[in-house]
């Protein structure tokens, strides 16, 4: 596909986005909570995220669609660097899990705690893997 193909796909998406983030709004105003969809309930938990969801990716494909500004190109040292912060934090997130011996629980099932030792191992080797990288890059 051409990017002005992709740009006019973005566009359309942008707008049906939009009118998803609409009916939210409309059936919190309503009153309609809960209604059942295809199999699924929402009901008034699902509603902040979905709004917060809905205008993230508003915002994402406005930029794209209508090339609003310039994304500037990042250096493959800094995108090393973000990742592996990234990968700490979700490294420490687990052993918190751990240590603190908190429930995590993913649409009703509960994730067994041998599975953040899983987590811990993997995203403690990337996080290293990817700093190391980062500063042997040179600047």
């Amino acid at each position: 596909m051409r990017h002005k193909t992709l740009h006019e796909i973005a566009k359309f998406c942008a707008g049906l986005v939009a009118a998803d983030f609409i009916i939210l709004v409309w059936m919190a105003n309503a009153g309609i909570l809960p209604i059942e969809f295809l199999g699924r309930m929402f009901t008034v938990d699902i509603l902040l995220p979905g709004l917060v969801f809905d205008a993230a990716l508003f915002l994402i494909l406005v930029h794209y669609g209508w090339n609003i500004g310039k994304i500037p190109a990042l250096r493959e040292r800094t995108y090393l660097f973000i990742a592996g912060i990234v990968f700490a934090i979700v490294a420490i997130a687990h052993l918190f899990r751990i240590f603190v011996g908190a429930d995590l629980i993913i649409g009703g099932w509960d994730a067994p705690l041998w599975l953040s030792w899983l987590g811990t191992a993997v995203t403690t080797y990337l996080a290293y893997m990817s700093l190391r990288l980062a500063l042997r890059m040179k600047k």
